[in-house]
């Protein structure tokens, strides 16, 4: 190591992969805008430019001004000759350019031709980062929408260029906010490498296998993405490439970590400034990745795309437009990315394209139990796959995520795997792996929502299966037990459980761009949703033939009664002894097929009045009546 370096130093060209910061005398930081008059100087001579110096130790002109250094003030400060101007200029505008050498073309489908620093290439060009290539970014659902093939590793490679768009942006329309190409860098090696932590099929993983098969366990696949990512440059040897590209480790290593997971010491959370790669002056910079404020960022502008693009589902969000807008304010003394406040709209539009993507594709009921199945088959094949982790050690699934090593070996091929092993005592799960292949799926038997938010864990589902056995209807005879149930809860939300996230973005308006300022709902529509969460509960089957799944309607429909949940939208077809039978489920039918509707001129003059006088509807004329409807 010591050796390269000094065979760069006695070299008679300076190095071009090598910053001109970390070229400069004296070993200043890679922070451009952390030097002082000498730090300027020191770069001058290293850049062939000595004779200038007094001019510019004589002014004070310091790192935090360099960026704004024009043509005319070098005239005005004395440097009279323009080619020297021109080389001045030159030797300081390369500082903040993101790479010296010539960046890498991506052809992506999402984005068109996108290009990427040679930094990210070799983080790319590693094993534990090419492992994405093997994760379905939308787990089973790849199993019912034919075109859902994309892989993590793509929709990483966007991320990373869209963080690198955001920051850009932001450092083009406001220089002073002093970001610098090591900012930069950082902000797309976290957008690049957030992903590193999930494991086979993506979300079933953390969300279904790990708390079935280790419930004492909170685990969250954005940690192990840390993990991975320090197992990754450590595996690698990155560390002194880093340091080539200008960043300070260890502290942008901090910085990089933290925008995927949050703050890394837990103690820290609840300080004024919890992150400790980057000051408070550069808050903003959290936000761009992973947005823990409002949800704004550029992982759900990649995946909305991509998602969109392989599912054939329209997206009506243009993260362009956002792009066009987005500009930092400060609040209360931290500086937050805010938008135009014509821009409210699109936003609350974005959050809405997020909730259609779960109704139609991300819950789907079929995909659902498939995640389901491969899960139960998952935890009966536990015991019996081992993984060979560092020093040789061996582990099993659920114990990888301890492992880099091991871990980095886990992908949806285990679903393959357990398929085609003859091993006698993989036998149950490969059975029930066989059943998906050959379309032998649990059956949904329906669909109900509470009345109010329900806290539900695992034993929750269980003591709920049991409770649908014994609803059995009278008038049947076959008999159902708690084993031949799953059920499912489903959370539907805008992204901040219960709340609405554009309570928590600032907007800014044409007349004062520095002047954050909060748009409330009521401000926006009166169409705008009311509540901004719901639970769903799904019910199957586990037994497929049709004199079960009949007999599993019905029971599904009384245990429905029983917890006073939701009238089922099929309930009248599947049970109709059943459901008139339940007061509040007769009354949600106010029409009863009448001939006649509220807006009918011959419509009886009841239909007309509310509380005694008559309703908006009925006062329009017949024409305004049609077109009211």
């Amino acid at each position: 190591m010591e050796t390269r370096k000094r065979a760069r130093e006695d070299a008679s060209c300076p190095d071009v992969s090598q910053t001109p910061e970390k070229r400069a005398a004296e070993g200043r930081a890679g922070d451009v805008t952390s030097w002082d008059v000498e730090g300027v100087c020191a770069h001058l001579r290293v850049e062939g430019l000595a004779e200038w110096e007094g001019t510019f130790r004589e002014q004070m002109i310091t790192g935090k001004g360099l960026q704004h250094l024009t043509n005319l003030q070098l005239e005005k400060m004395g440097v009279k000759p323009l080619g020297s101007r021109l080389r001045v200029l030159h030797c300081f505008q390369k500082l903040w350019q993101i790479s010296t050498k010539s960046m890498k073309v991506f052809n992506d489908p999402i984005h068109g031709h996108i290009e990427l620093h040679p930094l990210l290439i070799r983080i790319i060009d590693t094993p534990q980062f090419q492992r994405l290539r093997h994760i379905k970014q939308l787990g089973g659902a790849y199993l019912v929408f034919p075109g859902a093939s994309h892989n993590r590793f793509e929709h990483s490679v966007g991320v990373g260029y869209l963080a690198g768009c955001l920051v850009q942006a932001l450092n083009e329309r406001q220089p002073e906010l002093l970001i610098t190409k090591q900012d930069i860098l950082c902000v797309q090696i976290a957008g690049l490498c957030h992903d590193l932590g999930h494991g086979p099929f993506s979300h079933m993983f953390d969300g279904l296998f790990i708390p079935k098969v280790r419930p004492e366990l909170t685990w969250k696949h954005e940690a192990t993405s840390v993990q991975m990512f320090d197992h990754l440059v450590r595996a690698n040897n990155l560390e002194p490439v880093m340091e080539d590209y200008g960043l300070s480790l260890p502290a942008d290593l901090t910085f990089i970590k933290e925008q995927i997971a949050g703050p890394l010491d837990s103690s820290a959370a609840r300080a004024q400034w919890p992150y400790a790669g980057r000051s408070k002056e550069k808050s903003f910079l959290y936000e761009i990745v992973a947005n823990k404020r409002n949800g704004i960022d550029v992982d759900k502008w990649d995946y909305f795309a991509r998602d969109c693009y392989h599912l054939g589902i329209q997206n009506n969000f243009n993260y362009q437009r956002f792009l066009l807008f987005a500009r930092v304010c400060e609040v209360k003394g931290k500086k937050h990315i805010c938008t135009r406040d014509k821009e409210v709209g699109n936003l609350y539009d974005m959050f809405y394209t997020r909730n259609c993507l779960h109704r139609r594709a991300y819950q789907h009921k079929v995909a659902n139990i498939i995640e389901v199945m491969i899960t139960e088959a998952l935890v009966k094949a536990d015991p019996y796959v081992q993984i060979q982790g560092s020093s040789g050690k061996m582990y099993k699934i659920s114990e990888s995520i301890h492992d880099m090593e091991a871990y980095s070996k886990l992908t949806d091929h285990i679903f393959e795997q357990i398929l085609y092993s003859s091993d006698p005592n993989l036998s149950e799960a490969r059975a029930i792996l066989q059943n998906i292949t050959c379309r032998r799926l649990y059956k949904c038997v329906g669909q109900t929502t509470p009345e109010i938010h329900v806290n539900v864990t695992q034993k929750t589902r269980l003591d709920w299966s049991c409770e649908i056995a014994n609803s059995k209807p009278q008038s049947l005879t076959v008999d159902l037990k708690p084993e031949d149930f799953v059920v499912i809860v489903i959370y539907m939300d805008y992204g901040m459980k219960g709340k609405n996230p554009i309570d928590n973005v600032h907007f800014y308006c044409k007349k004062d761009p520095t002047k954050a300022i909060k748009i409330r709902k009521h401000q926006v529509s009166k169409m705008l949703p009311e509540r901004f969460a719901e639970q769903l509960i799904r019910v199957y089957c586990k037994r497929t033939d049709e004199t079960s799944l009949e007999a599993a309607r019905k029971y599904f429909v009384q245990w429905c009664m029983n917890r006073n949940f939701s009238k089922p939208q099929d309930g009248d077809v599947t049970a109709p002894e059943l459901t008139p039978l339940k007061g509040t489920w007769r009354t949600d039918d106010t029409d009863e097929d009448s001939e006649y509707d509220d807006f009918s001129p011959a419509a009886p003059a009841a239909h007309a009045t509310v509380n005694g006088s008559r309703s908006v509807k009925a006062n329009l004329f017949p024409a305004q009546r049609e077109n009211h409807s």
